[in-house]
């Protein structure tokens, strides 16, 4: 098939990826999000899904909007049979999902209909959850709602941070999205309509979110850490300073929510039920380091306790 390929981040590489190196689909172009600044000197840097499609030679298109005239009017002379989409990060309207005989194809982090929405890792590792995945499904007006075309299932193990768990994803959802389109092309798939029951959703993780609460149990406390690792970060306050927090490991020791322990190995922190020992904490400004190493370049006094 013609696909016209639309992702923006790092995990939608994989996946645009495989469909350049099938023997079965041709990528005509790609859609992304502008170039965006970064780094010290702010310069404009392109997506990591529009490097990739320059390193191979694919017209890359940049709307600001996907409604844009200009964009629909490109995309119909590509004439495109389906259109992939992992990961984007801009709203498609009717009038683009109507261009594409086999209309727009999405790659999401998630066993639909759990988790609809822009963060579904981060959710599945905060709630608990044991087993998590990736679905295919036909883009509609709805949010995360039209039909599944197919699935695959990950394990979310104990020590998995969200930017662990959708690389792992990344690479098992690019099989399962070009499969998906395999299947579309020679009439092997078909969409099934997503249960009423189970829906749950995963609107996007902000800082605010990312503050650990240390009177939470510590279980909770863990998951939380891991599932805003790496972006936007767990954080929080001794005294007026901000500390960012990597993962922390759980104990059966006994401390007051919060209240700091230094040991010559490990640091404590109470929470609402057993402590945890952090793992690496980062200063504003700074580099990660050590919690050890933290506790001893920072004055804590007896009682003083994070928040």
């Amino acid at each position: 098939m013609r696909v016209v390929f639309a992702g923006t981040p790092a995990p939608a590489v994989p996946a645009l990826q495989a469909l350049i190196d099938s023997d079965r689909h041709e990528v005509a172009a790609v859609v992304t999000r502008p170039d965006a600044p970064a780094g010290r000197g702010r310069k404009l840097v392109r997506s990591p899904v529009g490097a990739l499609a320059d390193e191979h030679g694919i017209e890359v298109l940049t709307p600001a909007k996907a409604s844009e005239p200009e964009f629909l009017a490109r995309l119909r002379e590509i004439g495109p049979d389906c259109c992939p989409v992992v990961a984007y990060g801009a709203l498609l309207r009717e009038e683009a999902l109507s261009i594409p005989e086999h209309g727009w194809v999405n790659l999401h982090f998630s066993l639909l209909p759990a988790w609809r929405g822009a963060a579904p890792v981060q959710a599945a590792i905060r709630h608990g959850d044991e087993i998590t995945g990736a679905s295919t499904f036909r883009i509609v007006r709805e949010l995360d709602a039209g039909p599944v075309f197919g699935v695959v299932t990950e394990q979310i193990r104990g020590t998995d941070t969200s930017g662990e768990l959708l690389e792992r994803l990344s690479i098992s959802g690019a099989g399962l999205l070009a499969a998906t389109l395999d299947g579309i092309e020679d009439g092997s798939v078909r969409a099934e309509d997503q249960p009423a029951d189970g829906i749950s959703y995963a609107p996007k993780v902000t800082v605010d979110d990312a503050r650990v609460d240390f009177t939470a149990p510590a279980a909770a406390v863990d998951r939380l850490v891991r599932a805003v690792t790496p972006e936007p970060g767990a954080w929080a306050l001794l005294g007026e300073e901000r500390f960012k927090l990597g993962p922390v490991t759980v104990t059966d020791e006994q401390l007051p929510a919060g209240e700091i322990r230094p040991e010559k190995r490990r640091v404590l922190v109470g929470t609402g039920t057993t402590a945890v020992a952090l793992g690496e904490v980062q200063a504003a400004g700074k580099k990660r380091m050590a919690a050890t190493d933290w506790a001893r370049g920072t004055r804590i006094e007896q009682g003083e306790k994070l928040q």
